[in-house]
């Protein structure tokens, strides 16, 4: 463990050091009293951990095990009500509560997956309900190949996904080399579907609980399971404001696999009750088939649903990130905050060429959005290599940010990942 050393400046306080040699961390928590624990994802890159294990950090910089062997990818660790809520997209998927003495019970289950992504990170609401997301299992509704090319997931075919509203479906495939057949055959898929299945014109698919690319909740012991807003591709990032709104960052689709899409940005919206937001036939408002979204990677897109009308208007966005940062998860700044009741939000970064082509670097920062006007303003960047979670010290008041480690993709060699290089900071000296 580190001890508490200053690092880099920056334009709202410096960084200094808290913990470091953690292997992938995804999830910062802090208790009531001030406890901060940290959950490690348990991705299969480099030398890590096998499964996702959480931490208990001590004011000494030692930490302390919790809990191990909870599966992968763990994605959140909330505190709640004396005990730990730990999101984990394995297969299947779930939601598990940790209580002080060590006891685990799942309760939440059978969540959606293998997919590209999966359950994310839980919060408590003002009603008392916990509200979490889930991913979608496609990055445009169609299984491609490039499950292959994610370092994560390296399966085909894995699940498809799961509408929570009715659907009906165009009938648009996608063509892609058949991997399981003979050099040079070529299969298709369908909307909805699993991989090498395909659904004809018209065809109506059911809502269905669970579901993905949604944001779903139920009772704290997870009964009442039910869905809030369906179409958010991966709302990786969820919290309330203080005046009760719902907020989460969507990740933008990629230009890659069968169904590729250029330069979508990642979204902030206001989760609101029953509304559509889109995916997979919008963005934030705007039809894929829009020319500023063509991608590189393959033709202009077609839309997968006939029925929009039915699913509604689809929600427009509180605020639109650049391309390719990565926005994952933030936290509000407190009272008594030079920025009290602003929002503070992780940039993960790229990761092309995997998700579109070569191009410039972007995010690996943090930035603040104003809600009075969703305005965005840089706050700064290294000594962090890929920030994922920030939380603010219900005691001290003082800004944490974890950051996942060193974590670049190769065109040739695939994830370049090195384990035991994430790291805990605090923002110290903080100015305007």
């Amino acid at each position: 463990m580190a001890q508490h050393t200053a690092a880099q400046s920056t334009v709202s306080g410096s960084l200094e050091l808290v913990a470091d040699s953690l292997t992938f961390p995804s999830s910062l928590t802090i208790s009531d009293e001030g406890v901060i624990f940290i959950g490690e994802s348990g991705v299969p890159f480099c030398d890590g951990a096998p499964s996702g294990r959480v931490w208990r950090l001590h004011e000494s910089g030692s930490r302390e095990l919790v809990a191990d062997e909870l599966g992968r990818p763990l994605n959140g660790v909330t505190w709640h009500d004396d005990a730990l809520f730990v999101s984990v997209g394995d297969d299947p998927g779930r939601i598990e509560r940790i209580d002080a003495d060590g006891s685990r019970r799942v309760i939440v289950d059978d969540l959606p997956g293998p997919g590209n992504y999966h359950v994310n990170m839980t919060v408590f609401g003002p009603d008392g309900k916990l509200y979490f997301s889930q991913g979608s299992m496609t990055n445009m509704g169609i299984i491609g190949l490039d499950a292959y090319e994610l370092g994560w997931l390296k399966r085909l075919p894995h699940a498809h996904d799961i509408p929570g509203s009715d659907i009906t479906l165009t009938g648009f495939d996608a063509t892609s080399p058949d991997p399981f057949g003979d050099e040079g055959d070529t299969i298709e898929t369908g909307a909805f579907a699993n991989f090498g299945s395909t659904h004809p014109p018209g065809t109506r698919i059911a809502a269905a609980l669970p579901c993905t690319a949604a944001i779903m909740r139920c009772n704290p012991d997870g009964t009442d399971l039910e869905l809030v807003a369906w179409g958010i591709r991966n709302g990786y990032g969820l919290g309330f404001l203080p005046d009760g709104r719902l907020i989460v960052t969507d990740q933008g689709s990629d230009d890659r696999g069968s169904r590729p899409i250029g330069d979508v940005p990642d979204l902030l919206f206001e989760v609101r009750e029953g509304r559509w937001y889109g995916w997979p036939d919008y963005i934030g408002g705007e039809p894929v088939i829009d020319p500023a979204y063509r991608p590189l990677r393959g033709e202009p897109l077609e839309f997968v649903l006939s029925n929009h009308e039915e699913l509604g208007e689809p929600e427009q966005a509180l605020a639109r990130f650049p391309t390719h940062v990565a926005a994952v998860k933030f936290d509000v700044a407190p009272s008594g905050h030079a920025y009290a009741g602003q929002l503070y939000v992780a940039l993960f970064g790229d990761e092309r060429p995997m998700t579109a082509p070569e191009g410039p670097e972007a995010g690996r920062s943090v930035v603040r959005i104003d809600p009075s006007d969703w305005s965005m303003h840089d706050v700064f960047e290294g000594p962090l290599h890929r920030p994922i979670d920030i939380r603010f010290h219900p005691v001290t008041g003082e800004m944490y940010i974890l950051d996942f480690g060193r974590f670049e993709m190769d065109a040739e060699r695939g994830v370049v990942a090195e384990a035991a290089t994430g790291s805990l900071w605090r923002v110290v000296n903080a100015g305007s």
